[in-house]
């Protein structure tokens, strides 16, 4: 594995045994460390700011502070901007199309997990939210969003996003589909650091904090194939 430092993790679950499960499974990788435990939104929000986790695994219903709630306070005052400080938020459901899913998702997480999922499965989404990406496909995001009755009605693209350069749009459309960093450079046969700045300047024009929340404008507003 890399040399570099672990992704540390924090587990926010009310049920201790399936927290001592998971931490169990994720201690077992060389490039991740836990470094904390809570049982409520409550505890998460202290040891955040206590303990500064990249990741942090979030069940939706708790008692106290549930999950969008929590999402809700981490995100909330930088909803419209970039926030590197922030960790990452991947929630944790038993409900495949979960309502209150879609919600913490436009409030700012990163994607959410079934409960019963491998240990070798929320590894990687750990690794994939922790590298900026969303963990759902996007055929899974569009199912959750149509799904989420309490969505706006869609809206046409907003004037600054016609203002995209013609590389911009493909950048975003390709990231709209779910597509990596490589596999933008790949289709579009330029870098991946040169990928990177077209999408920091894409989130940066379109007022967005990250490229998950790249992937809910663009089913918002219908954007997820390049036709405009």
């Amino acid at each position: 594995m890399t040399d570099s430092a672990p992704i540390r993790i924090l587990l926010v679950d009310d049920q201790e045994l399936f927290r001592g499960g998971v931490r169990v499974a994720l201690e077992a990788q060389p490039d991740f460390a836990v470094v904390g435990e809570a049982a409520n939104g409550r505890e998460a929000l202290r040891l955040i700011d206590e303990l500064g986790p990249e990741v942090v695994l979030l069940d939706i219903r708790m008692p106290v502070l549930d999950g969008v709630e929590t999402v809700r306070a981490i995100f909330g005052a930088d909803a419209g901007s970039e926030s590197p400080s922030k960790p990452r938020v991947i929630m944790l459901t038993t409900f495949a199309l979960d309502r209150a899913a879609a919600t913490a998702i436009r409030l700012g997480a990163s994607g959410f997990l079934l409960k019963d999922a491998t240990p070798s499965f929320l590894a990687e989404a750990i690794r994939t939210v922790h590298a900026g990406n969303t963990v759902l496909a996007p055929d899974e995001l569009s199912q959750l969003f149509s799904a989420d009755v309490q969505r706006a009605a869609p809206t046409p693209a907003p004037e600054i996003f016609r203002q995209l350069s013609v590389r911009e749009r493909a950048v975003f459309f390709a990231v709209a589909q779910g597509a990596t960093n490589a596999e933008v450079a790949e289709r579009q046969f330029i870098s991946e650091s040169t990928v990177k700045g077209h999408v920091s300047s894409i989130l940066s024009k379109l007022q967005l904090r990250d490229r998950v929340q790249l992937v809910v404008f663009a089913h918002d507003h219908r954007l997820t194939e390049d036709r405009v």
